[in-house]
C-alpha cells in the first residue's frame, strides 16, 4: 500500500470526523444552520435572519413555525380589492399565546407579522422589561395593522406595508404592576425608559424587515412602526 494512499485515508477520516463535528455543532446552535427549522428556543445566530426571510416570503413555513411555537392560527378570509387585497390575513394571537393582550384588541394581520410578535415578544419585549423595569409587559398599545394608504397619506409614491395589513404600529407598554411606558414620552423621558424602548426597538430588527422608532422621523414620534415588507435580497431597515 502506497505511502500516498495512507495520506489519502487519512485526510478522508479527518473530513468525515470534521463533518460530523460540524453537525453535531449545529445541532446545538440551530441559529446558525439555514437548514433547521425556526423555533422560539432557537439562539439567535447568523441564519436566523435568512430563516425570517422565509417566514415573510411563504406563509405554510410562517404557519408552520407558529404551530411549532404552540400558537394556533385561524385564517381569515381574503378581503379588499386592488392594492389593498389582503389574501394573508389573520387575527394576531402571538400576544395572547404570551399572557400579553393588544388594545385595540381586534388586530388583523398577516401571519409574517404574528410570527414576529411571537420572537419579539419572547426574544426582546419581556427580557429586557424584566431586566430593566423588573416587571412583565402584560398589555401592548397599538395603533392600528391595516389602512389602505401611501406611505405619508400621499396621493402618489409607494404604498404603505399597512395597505395589506402587513403592519403593526405600536405606542405603549404596560407593565403587570401598571406602568405605562409610552413611546413619546419615554424614548427621551428617564433613564430606564429611553433604555427600554431602545432595546425593545433594536431586538425587533431581528424578526421584522422594517422596524422605524422616533430616530427615523417626526412622523414616528409616537410610535414602532413595524412591518414585513418583502425586498430585494431581503434587506432590512432599522432605525
Amino acid at each position: 500500500m502506497s505511502l500516498a494512499f495512507d495520506r489519502y485515508v487519512v485526510a478522508a477520516l479527518l473530513l468525515a470526523c470534521l463533518l460530523l463535528a460540524g453537525r453535531g455543532w449545529l445541532r446545538e446552535h440551530p441559529g446558525y444552520d439555514p437548514w433547521a427549522p425556526l423555533t422560539l428556543d432557537e439562539k439567535p445566530g447568523w441564519a436566523t435572519p435568512r430563516k425570517f426571510l422565509a417566514v415573510r416570503t411563504d406563509r405554510a413555513t410562517c404557519r408552520g413555525f407558529l404551530e411549532r411555537s404552540g400558537i394556533d392560527v385561524t385564517a381569515l378570509p381574503p378581503t379588499g380589492s386592488g392594492t389593498c387585497r389582503r389574501d394573508d390575513r389573520q387575527r394576531l394571537v402571538a400576544p395572547q399565546a404570551f399572557d400579553v393582550s393588544l388594545s385595540p384588541p381586534s388586530a388583523e394581520a398577516t401571519c409574517a407579522v404574528d410570527a414576529g410578535m411571537a420572537w419579539w415578544l419572547r426574544k426582546g419585549i419581556q427580557r429586557q422589561a424584566e431586566a430593566i423595569l423588573g416587571a412583565k409587559v402584560v398589555r401592548i398599545e397599538q395603533l392600528g395593522t391595516y389602512n389602505c394608504r401611501r406611505i405619508g397619506n400621499g396621493d402618489s409614491g409607494s404604498w404603505s406595508e399597512h395597505a395589506t395589513g402587513n403592519a403593526i404600529d405600536v405606542s405603549a407598554f404596560i407593565l403587570a404592576n401598571g406602568r405605562r411606558i409610552g413611546v413619546r414620552r419615554g424614548w427621551k423621558g428617564s433613564v430606564e425608559e429611553s433604555a427600554f424602548l431602545h432595546a425593545v426597538r433594536d431586538s425587533a430588527c431581528t424578526a421584522f424587515a422594517t422596524v422605524l422608532s422616533p430616530d427615523y422621523n417626526a412622523a414616528h414620534a409616537d410610535h414602532l412602526h413595524l412591518d414585513q415588507a418583502i425586498r430585494s435580497g431581503g434587506w432590512r431597515a432599522c432605525r
